[in-house]
């Protein structure tokens, strides 16, 4: 069986487009929630976890809506594939149980990471910039 989960960060964002793609790229049962991807426990996901199969796919859109956490990407995918189960992230393709599959899968999660890693940054930056210069600032939706 191929299982999808799609995710988005926030309660604001839309999933639609995300469960649209696995849809049309052949997943058989979709899973989805609002959760941040910094952290793999995430309620949903643990679900999907325990609902694989040997035999089945795991299918996501992209690499960040997995994880953005290299050791956790690590250790799930190792996880799933112990259990025979195969990763499809669909903007990369099926990542393979063989050295070359796992390297590839490792340096993309370092990118995702280190992406994540430089956002977090930037926006810290551009909130320190508008408390210096903007009496007006207020931070979040306010």
């Amino acid at each position: 069986m191929i299982i999808g989960y799609a995710r988005v960060s926030t309660a604001g964002q839309d999933l639609d487009a995300q469960i649209e793609e696995l849809k049309n790229k052949g997943a058989q049962k979709i899973y989805s929630e609002k959760f941040t991807g910094t952290r793999v426990d995430r309620p949903v996901f643990k679900k999907v976890l325990k609902k694989l199969k040997k035999g089945d796919t795991l299918m996501v859109n992209k690499l960040d809506r997995f994880a953005r956490n290299t050791v956790e990407d690590i250790q799930v995918v190792k996880k799933l594939f112990d259990k025979k189960i195969a990763v499809h992230i669909l903007n990369i393709g099926i990542i393979e149980d063989t050295p070359t599959g796992r390297l590839i899968f490792n340096v993309f999660s370092a990118f995702a990471e280190f992406e994540r890693d430089m956002i977090l940054t930037r926006t810290q930056e551009g909130k320190m910039y508008a408390r210096m210069h903007n009496p007006n600032f207020k931070e979040g939706n306010a």
